[in-house]
């Protein structure tokens, strides 16, 4: 027996097909694998192939990257990194006309460089960043679609879950996909701080400006986040300058977060339980998907699907880019059906042949892929972060929401052009700091 391009074509079908069924992911891409390599291989060199995918994922050193990660952003949580982050960005910025707006997005992109996570990120600065909002009289579309934007950032700016995600399923070095990470994140912030200013010359009226709070308040707020800055930056800048591989890192993330909450005097027996019990649960789910995500690629291989589109792209005879355009336009139709992740392990190993083939370097792909799959969730219908800040705001309709993300969303194609046609907004800081 051997698998065909067809049975593979078969095997795609059959996971979204569970997917939009609501099978979770990880069981879906774990069964999916296993029956097509059992139909492919027969059972019993299916079974050995699959546990030998089973273990060595399971025995990785990198993998330990993540729940030390996610450890961290617990601990953070204890320490209440949100609120701090959210609060000294309004005092610098709030007194000008958008500026609550612009110090979410700042917030958003603190937070997110400690959890990593575009969920996480969402709905935590959303719990303390949409009242204050609401209540200084902002309206209602701008801030939920300014919240939902801004939660993106958790997956782009270091340390990204998606990216060490990607890293293990590609083999790439999670240290280069965290430094080529750094320069389209803070474009991308900086491309929603631009939206907010245009919008909010627009329509003066729906943000107006707050309060100017004085310069002792400003550094009050600021010295309440110095701790956290100086982790983030002694964590993200050790992996760029290669002073800790990206797990050295993780453990030393964990150790001056428990610090933090420690002098802030915030760690208590039972918020440690509650981080160790979150982060076990979420580590677990992540090694799911990472392992179903493994045996359905090895199916995918098997069956020769990967090699038979990317030689049908390639006789197209159109370059790099124009190839590119026409797969993130892929990726934005399935992404409106699929989120974020699913979004990931399903094209990965469909795609990464054919980015080969066109010399493209498989780390841009990596910082490519994550941005397409934030636009996935912040893109109507099934964008996970605008249903996040939804059940944040029960009173707003989801209509007014997917009006206030329009504008970011504009913003995010752009940007997604701008990483197409210049490469070197994610490969020129990886070269310079390997020379």
């Amino acid at each position: 027996m051997s698998g065909t391009p067809e049975m593979g074509l078969t095997g795609v079908g059959v996971l979204l097909l569970m997917l939009l069924l609501g099978v979770p992911i990880g069981v879906s891409l774990g069964a999916v694998g296993l029956v097509g390599l059992i139909l492919a291989l027969g059972f019993e060199p299916a079974l050995i192939k699959s546990g030998v995918v089973f273990f060595e994922t399971l025995s990785r050193y990198e993998l330990g990257t993540l729940p030390l990660f996610m450890l961290m952003a617990q601990l953070c949580f204890v320490a209440e990194a949100s609120r701090d982050f959210f609060d000294a960005a309004s005092r610098m910025m709030g007194h000008r006309r958008g500026g609550l707006a612009m110090a979410s997005v700042a917030g958003c992109a603190g937070f997110g460089a400690i959890t990593g996570s575009s969920l996480a990120t969402t709905a935590t600065v959303g719990m303390v960043a949409l009242p204050e909002m609401r209540k200084r009289g902002y309206a209602d579309w701008l801030a939920t679609g300014t919240l939902a934007a801004g939660g993106t950032l958790g997956q782009m700016i270091p340390p990204s879950g998606a990216l060490i995600v990607f890293g293990i399923l590609t083999e790439q070095s999670i240290g280069k996909l965290f430094t080529a990470a750094l320069v389209p994140g803070i474009t991308q912030m900086l491309s929603y701080l631009l939206v907010i200013w245009i919008v909010t010359r627009i329509w003066p009226a729906s943000a107006p400006p707050s309060p100017r709070a004085s310069w002792s308040e400003r550094w009050v707020a600021l010295r309440r986040v110095a701790d956290l800055l100086l982790l983030i930056l002694l964590v993200i800048g050790g992996i760029a300058l290669g002073w800790f591989t990206p797990s050295e890192a993780a453990a030393v993330g964990c150790v001056g977060a428990f610090a933090i909450c420690l002098l802030r005097r915030r760690l208590t027996l039972a918020a440690l339980m509650h981080a160790m019990e979150q982060t076990l649960r979420t580590s677990g789910l992540i090694y799911t998907v990472v392992i179903g995500a493994l045996i359905f690629s090895t199916f995918i291989t098997v069956t020769g699907v990967a090699d038979a589109f990317g030689n049908s792209v390639l006789t197209l005879g159109a370059g790099p880019v124009v190839t590119m355009i026409v797969v993130a336009l892929f990726l934005l139709l399935v992404g409106s059906v699929l989120d974020g992740l699913g979004l990931m392990l399903l094209t990965t190993p469909i795609l990464l042949p054919v980015i080969e083939h066109l010399g493209l370097s498989p780390i841009w792909f990596g910082i490519f892929l994550v941005r397409a799959m934030e636009i996935g969730f912040v893109h109507p219908p099934l964008g996970l972060n605008l249903y996040v800040i939804q059940g944040v705001a029960k009173d707003i309709s989801l209509g007014r929401i997917f009006t206030g993300v329009v504008p970011f969303l504009i913003a995010d194609l752009l940007h997604l052009l701008l990483l197409i046609l210049f490469p070197a907004l994610a490969l020129w800081l990886p070269g310079l700091l390997a020379k």
